[in-house]
């Protein structure tokens, strides 16, 4: 199984911003020695939870202490950037690191309304043609034309580079449709609602064209995971992503807890539930059971590439995630 990281560069309590993006870097390093076939940095604004709000920027740096892992965005949200912008952002980093950078593209805010409007500069923001802003970003880095009269007299420079892998993130079966006609790869976000389908994954290869930036279908599945070298170290690393959550459903993003306060956190029976049917989206164990399922999903879906989002509280510990499932599933 090909493996992948996403990660958030997430601030957990008692740690800090600048922190995160360094222990993202540490990541990645790891993460290149390892075998992991790329790393995607997410986009999320107006929050004390997450410190990556320029993933271009920082995957620019990633790719500069890395030999051969891909690096890219999983994703950059459209909404907030012109399709020039976005053609010239991955252009660039394409010259810089050629062969080795993903186009990833989301179509959500990343942030609440206030951030929203802000990145709009109070404008109404234009949420409903994300389709053909990809579409465009996606002609101007192959070096053509627009059909478009806003954007059909310039060029997207630097010209005639590599060209990056394209991703669009989804979850649901018309992003999936939407991404094999555009002939880019479709990676879905298992951790957001776990509602795949073998159709979905089926409907994304059977509508698939190819195009400059894919000559045949790849997917990739998005997990989140918390797994340690025994279960019941798992179960206990897993609390704070486990509360978190919880109140994430509740309408409040909060940074992480430390395990041991989520282990002592006043959770009432219905808490607990919300828990437990949250594990869905959350995969906790040993290394071994994680890689049985991860390998049975893929089996049963159909899918490429398993990319994982682990936030154990310990930078020591997240890296033990990555390890562990190195060890299971690339050695």
């Amino acid at each position: 199984m090909q493996l992948s990281v996403l990660d958030q560069a997430p601030i957990t309590k008692g740690n800090s911003a600048a922190g995160a993006l360094i222990k993202a870097e540490e990541l990645a390093i790891l993460a290149d020695e390892l075998g992991y076939k790329r790393m995607w940095m997410a986009e999320h604004h107006g929050t004390k939870a997450f410190s990556s709000s320029a993933p271009e920027i920082t995957a620019a740096h990633l790719a500069a202490k890395t030999k051969s892992i891909r690096i890219g965005t999983g994703g950059v949200m459209m909404m907030h950037y012109s399709p020039l912008k976005l053609a010239e952002i991955f252009k660039t980093l394409s010259a810089l690191s050629p062969g080795r950078i993903d186009f990833g593209v989301g179509r959500a805010p990343g942030g609440d309304n206030y951030s929203i409007y802000a990145l709009s500069e109070g404008r109404q923001p234009m949420v409903y043609n994300m389709y053909e802003k990809f579409d465009t970003a996606l002609v101007l880095l192959n070096d053509e034309v627009p059909e478009n009269s806003l954007y059909d007299k310039t060029i997207a420079s630097p010209q005639k580079v590599q060209l990056p892998e394209a991703w669009m993130l989804g979850s649901s079966g018309s992003s999936a449709i939407k991404s094999g006609e555009m002939g880019v790869g479709y990676s879905f976000a298992q951790f957001f609602n776990g509602e795949l389908t073998k159709e979905i994954i089926d409907a994304y290869k059977e509508r698939f064209k190819p195009s400059p930036f894919m000559e045949k279908p790849e997917t990739i599945v998005t997990y989140m995971v918390t797994t340690a070298e025994t279960k019941e170290e798992a179960e206990f690393e897993a609390g704070p992503q486990d509360i978190s959550r919880l109140m994430l459903r509740r309408g409040r993003m909060l940074q992480a807890l430390t395990p041991e306060e989520a282990q002592n956190y006043p959770l009432t029976e219905l808490d607990k539930m919300e828990i437990k049917e949250n594990r869905r989206l959350h995969l906790v164990g040993s290394a071994k059971e994680i890689a049985d399922r991860l390998l049975q999903e893929q089996e049963q879906y159909g899918f490429d590439e398993a990319m994982i989002c682990s936030i154990p509280h310990s930078q020591e510990k997240r890296l033990d995630v990555y390890r562990l499932l190195a060890r299971e599933l690339l050695e």
